[in-house]
């Protein structure tokens, strides 16, 4: 391995335990009990140092969400020519929901459900979120606009795409915190997205 290689693995790792260390105090102690200063002196860094891998004490948590920023528009713009949108999308959640992964909800694992408890129950970072969701929704319209009529429909599309899968992400969420395993409620989450993503194909049917 090159010595740029090496520098990047070195950094890569005290990133990690940084915030490994910074989110296991915030879910021991509560995110507001927990400075800055306390998480640099456990970690054995300085300050400084701290905020040149994580710019706000905030990005120590969120971090796992940001790495998804993006994601919906990135599935768009990868899918095989001629595949629909909502289609590439649906398959993505549907392998989503496959692998565990915890941006479904889907996820039982109990370090997996803290973090998505404190993060949804400390209001200053479930706004980051809300702005992380924003500027998803942002670049999905953009992503769509080649196969949209016009760019409003685009972003009507990106919205309701979007908001289908936080709703089923926090269904599973709620069943999983009522004590259901996710092996069991897989059938269960899986045939919801699917009835999801077919309402988003054919439209609203309501009386």
């Amino acid at each position: 391995m090159s010595g740029r290689g090496l520098r990047e693995l070195k950094k890569q790792r005290t990133f990690d335990a940084i915030s490994t260390i910074a989110i296991g105090m915030f879910l021991a102690h509560g995110y507001d009990r927990v400075s800055v200063n306390d998480i640099a002196a456990a970690a054995e860094i300085s300050k400084p140092t701290l905020f040149r891998y994580f710019p706000s004490k905030e990005d120590l948590v969120l971090h796992r969400i940001a790495d998804h920023a993006g994601e919906p528009a990135r599935v768009v713009a990868g899918r095989p020519g001629g595949q629909p949108a909502v289609d590439a999308l649906h398959r993505h959640f549907r392998d989503g929901l496959a692998r565990r992964d915890p941006v479904t909800g889907l996820n039982d694992d109990p370090d997996v459900l803290a973090y998505h408890d404190l993060v949804f129950a400390t209001p200053s970072l479930a706004a980051r979120v809300h702005d992380y969701q924003a500027r998803d929704e942002e670049s999905l319209a953009e992503a769509l606009t080649a196969d949209a009529p016009d760019p409003l429909t685009a972003r009507l599309a990106a919205a309701q795409i979007l908001a289908v899968q936080r709703v089923l992400a926090r269904e599973n969420w709620r069943r999983l915190s009522a004590g259901e395993s996710a092996e069991a409620l897989h059938p269960d989450a899986a045939a919801a997205a699917d009835r999801a993503f077919h309402q988003l194909r054919t439209g609203l049917r309501l009386r």
